[in-house]
Formats: structure tokens, sequence, C-alpha cells
């Protein structure tokens, strides 16, 4: 995919939420709950996007350290929560993407903003903003606080049958979520709410019929 491809699907309209439920249909809309007034709070992500050294289209997420929480040890985008000086939303997640991988995300192409998606667990709404950078490599700076590794998706490969998977997830001693989606790429396994992200720009990126 070109940059002129990539830039002709970022000005169509969104997938939206159906991506997210056709992912993980037993979730609800997030925009419904936050019409209905569930509380939440403010959070972002960067999704960098970028041809590498061999001309594949790549996006960057970060393995989060091991800690006492309910996404310990998950993938996920560079992002997090707004913070009270944060002018707005964007600036949260160009922020929180060079505290956690040292790279500008402001001092690329901004591109669009994907549709926000709630996490109960957690009770934040988290807003994706996509960037373009026409970098094919990045010198980072991992924070070893937050961050345990980074790595660089192939997302063409998502196309692949064998590139989505389902397995179960042990939230306690007595819950197990059963066949939950992944997304597989090598030894990555991304599930939760960065694979509803995914999975929504994968289906805004997808391959007009006839083209690869």
């Amino acid at each position: 995919m070109t940059r002129e491809d990539l830039m002709e699907k970022f000005s169509r309209e969104l997938p939206g939420e159906g991506s997210h439920l056709a992912f993980m249909p037993y979730r609800g809309s997030s925009r419904e709950q936050i019409q209905n007034g569930i509380s939440y709070r403010d959070s972002a992500v960067a999704i960098i996007l970028f041809h590498n050294s061999e001309n594949k289209l790549c996006t960057i997420v970060t393995q989060r350290q091991q800690y006492e929480g309910s996404h310990s040890g998950q993938i996920s985008f560079p992002g997090g929560k707004k913070e009270q000086d944060d002018p707005d939303l964007k600036h949260t997640a160009i922020r929180e993407c060079w505290e956690e991988i040292g790279i500008d995300a402001g001092s690329f192409e901004f591109l669009k903003e994907l549709t926000p998606l709630f996490v109960p667990v957690s009770k934040f709404l988290i807003s994706p903003f996509v960037f373009y950078s026409t970098e094919q490599s990045f010198e980072y700076t991992r924070s070893e606080r937050e961050v345990a590794e980074i790595h660089e998706l192939d997302l063409m490969a998502l196309y692949e049958p064998e590139s989505v998977i389902t397995l179960d997830i042990p939230l306690n001693k007595e819950f197990m979520m059963k066949n939950v989606p992944h997304f597989k790429q090598g030894d990555i396994l991304i599930w939760g709410a960065t694979a509803l992200i995914l999975n929504e720009l994968k289906d805004l990126l997808k391959p007009d019929s006839g083209k690869a």
C-alpha cells in the first residue's frame, strides 16, 4: 500500500463501532454507554504508521511492564490518561508517545482520529489518533517504568487468516473469558481494547477488491 493509497483510505468514513463489536461481539457499544451517562476518564493513544525499509506498512505497539493492574503485560499503543495540563486529547497522545517510547508523533502528519472506545474494567474512554511518518526506522527511548518491549507490526499481514486466533483468558481464579479474539503476529498476542482499535484500523485499510 503506497502513501497515496493510505491518504485515500483515511479520507473515507470510519468503519466505526462495527469494527469493535465484530472483533469482540459480547461487549456493549461505547457510544450507547456514554449516552446512558456512564462515568469515564479520558485517555488517548498514538497510532504511528510508516513504511519500513522493506516498504511494508507498519505500526508501533508496546508491551506493558508487569504490575498490579488489569492491563499488566498487555500489548498496547503508546498512550495514557489525559493530564490536567493537556490542552486536548491529541496532545495527550503525543505526550504519552514521547514519554513511553521517545518518539515525537507531533512532528508527523496527522491523519485522523479513530472511533473512541470505552474500556469498562478501567473506566477509560480511549481516543485513538493516527499519524503518518516518512521515516523508515526509529531510535526508541523506552520508558523502563512503563514499557517492557517495543514491537513493529506489519499491518498487511493482519489480513492473513492465521493472524486472528481465539484463546481463553483467565481473569481471576473464578472466571474465564472463553474464545477471546486475538491478533497474532509471531510471538505477539494482542487482545482487549488494543485489538478492537486495531481491528477498526484494519477495516479502514482493507485493500480494495483487485488491489494488493
